[in-house]
């Protein structure tokens, strides 16, 4: 075998064949694993005699079974012409009785064809062993010929052998087996030690614990892994296989196997193994290990007295909207600051896990002290006060802690993250920046909401949800203009449930958008017959509340296109109301289903103006109609007119922009009148109504046209 200018080994193939593609097939598959060849094929005996007289041939390939020539009978005949040559069977199928029975008649090695990728590793293998050919036939002419070298052989063609003389006490190593410990053929004797002294420290014992038990016939083969040490000193991981040969009396005298490199592989398991206990984005602890922390932890407290912990649960406090805002690549590089920040106000011995999106969790075994639990989350709150500098742009990030104090009440992991997650959603309420420390009022207060939303999504299948109307009056005529529709809720067993109780529930578990539908519909609905039944109602409208996660349903429009037509309202008599925070969430695409909306002839009003983004400058960005002032700044008018500014310059700001004024929670004479001097267009409160049955809004409409 020679290489060529390319560096690839060239090799001359004798293939006995019956089927001529094959041998280019064959030639082009082994160039491509590295392997240059030239193939002369042939398919009957008298050619395969002839070839055999050619000195070029390196090695002979052959298929087991031909119409007029078999493979076993070719092997016979290579072995009496030219002994030298590597001769590998390879077939479409073999049984494992035909192929041992062939490799102990001379063969060197057999290949399934399909399983070809092994080939070229095993010509070059075969080839290597040729040149050390007097050296294995000297070893052999010292030991039995066993059916069991030769089946090992087979099995791992690729491996290094051995072969152990139980009564010498020398062993045989292959050349193969020592190039995989980088030694040349000289630098490895034929001891014992030379095998068992360069396995690991940690696994040496277990080794031998193995061959004694193999030995004593308390295994039917001998498998092990284990480290082994190289020449420039470092370890493969490697895997043993061996068979015991045993006398007449069941006494082993022999023992041969094999040794292959699997280091390859023990480095894929270690990273499969890494990945499913390790965030792939910080490298932190993922929720899996730090699950199985916490129960180590609760098992070693039920053993004995004594164990503490604590458990600290932070989330980044808008993440999800920062994520959205500023890209999820800016998200990936702001968490992994966030986890060195963590990391940098931690003990050595604190485990700090990444849960899921913004969240992080530590671990802080040996700790009992409520205080110092405190300022360890308000270290790390502080380590965020300065700003996360990317691509020259500085961002602010806050968090929030939920913290949960390891007890003997705790029988799982689960129950501790579910706890420290219910603080963490009680601090994050409170406002960003927060932290909370669990109580049993908490979990109580979690289990209920838990229950509402199961009630809730009754409530939805069984339309247990009704509508009340509260006027809005023209300030100017003294008359109704519309409603705005106010959904409640009667539940079957717990009566009313204020809305106060349930939107935000409904806001977090999704079936707002459900219950948003379910209100615009009936809305609608009776809107227009009231038009039909009332003159007074013809030019009235009727406004619906759009919550912001309801505003980001991509199919809002059409939903609300569905409706008017399915309820046969003029788009000009619906008044739809959005705060400044669902606008501001995403404002391009606002803009956009806003521009949509009003193009329709739906009217569109901001409301809570003052309360969210507060921002006068964005206002001309969105096709509004109208804004609504918050009752907060209409209650700060008082009894002789004082504290009128915030809504004197809201109502000259909106006229100077072309909208109307609604002010809400009007409740007094004095603030009537304030609004009316300010040219307030639109006004609604107890002043002038509470919300209204149907009944009720039907008698006013009705007393409206008299």
């Amino acid at each position: 075998m020679a290489t060529n200018g390319s560096g690839k080994q060239s090799v001359s193939i004798l293939h006995l064949e019956d089927n001529p593609a094959d041998g280019e097939f064959f030639r082009h598959k082994l160039g491509r694993d590295g392997l240059e060849c030239s193939i002369t094929l042939v398919e009957t005996r008298e050619d395969f005699i002839r070839e055999l007289g050619k000195p070029e041939h390196d090695i002979i390939l052959s298929d087991n079974a031909m119409p007029h020539f078999s493979g076993r009978e070719a092997l016979a005949l290579a072995k009496s012409a030219r002994p030298d040559l590597p001769f590998i069977f390879l077939s479409g199928s073999i049984g494992e009785e035909a192929a041992i029975e062939a490799l102990k008649e001379g063969a060197t090695d057999y290949i399934l064809k399909d399983r070809f990728s092994r080939l070229a590793a095993a010509i070059s293998r075969a080839m290597e062993e040729k040149e050390e050919r007097a050296i294995r036939r000297r070893a052999e002419k010292a030991l039995r010929a066993s059916e069991e070298r030769y089946a090992l052989a087979a099995v791992g063609a690729n491996d290094g052998l051995w072969d152990w003389d139980l009564k010498s006490g020398t062993v045989y190593y292959s050349a193969r087996w020592k190039s995989m410990l980088g030694h040349a053929e000289e630098e490895i004797g034929g001891s014992l030690d030379e095998w068992l002294g360069r396995i690991h420290p940690e696994e040496a014992g277990l080794v031998r614990l193995q061959i004694d038990r193999h030995l004593e016939g308390a295994t039917a083969k001998l498998e092990c892994e284990y480290r082994i040490r190289t020449r420039q000193g470092n370890y493969l991981w490697v895997l043993c296989r061996g068979v015991a040969v045993r006398g007449a009396d069941g006494a082993p005298y022999r023992i041969a196997g094999s040794q292959g490199d699997i280091t390859e592989r023990k480095r894929a398991e270690e990273q499969l193994l890494y990945d499913a206990f390790h965030d792939s984005l910080t490298g932190l602890v993922n929720r899996n290990l730090f699950h199985n922390s916490l129960q180590r932890l609760l098992e070693m407290g039920k053993r004995k007295d004594g164990v503490r912990f604590s458990v600290l649960h932070f989330g980044l406090d808008r993440f999800g909207t920062l994520n959205d805002g500023l890209g999820r690549q800016i998200g990936d590089i702001i968490l992994k600051e966030s986890a060195g920040r963590i990391t940098q106000r931690l003990r050595p011995g604190d485990t700090l896990a990444r849960l899921s999106g913004g969240e992080f969790a530590v671990l802080m075994e040996d700790m009992d002290s409520l205080s110092e639990v405190i300022r360890t989350a308000r270290s790390i709150q502080a380590g965020f006060q300065s700003g996360f500098l990317i691509g020259g742009q500085e961002i602010y990030v806050t968090l929030s802690a939920g913290i949960v104090q390891g007890a003997d009440g705790y029988q799982t992991p689960e129950e501790v993250l579910r706890d420290a997650g219910i603080a963490l959603g009680k601090a994050k309420s409170q406002g960003p920046e927060n932290f909370c420390v669990f109580d049993q009022a908490m979990h109580a207060q979690a289990v209920s909401l838990l229950g509402l939303e199961t009630d809730l999504r009754h409530a939805i299948a069984k339309d247990e949800f009704y509508l009340q109307y509260q006027p809005i009056m023209d300030l100017r005529r003294g008359t109704v203009a519309g409603f705005e529709a106010l959904v409640r809720w009667q539940h079957p067993v717990k009566g009313l449930i204020p809305p106060m109780d349930f939107i935000p529930v409904a806001e977090e578990s999704f079936f707002i958008n459900e219950i948003g539908r379910i209100v615009l519909e009936k809305a609608c609905r009776q809107m227009r017959r009231w038009q039909t039944e009332y003159p007074a109602a013809r030019n009235m409208s009727v406004s619906v509340n759009v919550s912001g996660r309801q505003f980001r349903q991509s199919d809002l429009i059409d939903q609300i296109k569905g409706i008017l037509s399915a309820t046969d309202l003029d788009p000009k008599c619906l008044k739809l109301e959005v705060t400044e925070t669902a606008i501001m969430h995403d404002p391009k695409t606002a803009a956009d289903m806003l521009a949509e909306l009003g193009a329709e002839g739906i009217g569109l009003q901001i409301d809570d103006f003052g309360t969210g983004y507060s921002s006068l400058a964005y206002l001309h960005r969105f096709p509004m109609h109208a804004l609504k002032i918050d009752r907060s700044f209409v209650n700060l008018i008082g009894e002789n007119g004082e504290n009128t500014a915030i809504s004197s310059s809201v109502v000259a700001m909106a006229h100077n922009l072309g909208m109307q004024v609604i002010a809400e929670g009007i409740e007094t004479p004095v603030q009537l009148r304030i609004l009316k001097e300010l040219a307030c267009d639109y006004g609604q409160g107890f002043f002038f109504n509470k919300p209204l049955s149907v009944p009720d809004a039907e008698r006013l409409i009705a007393s409206q046209t008299a």
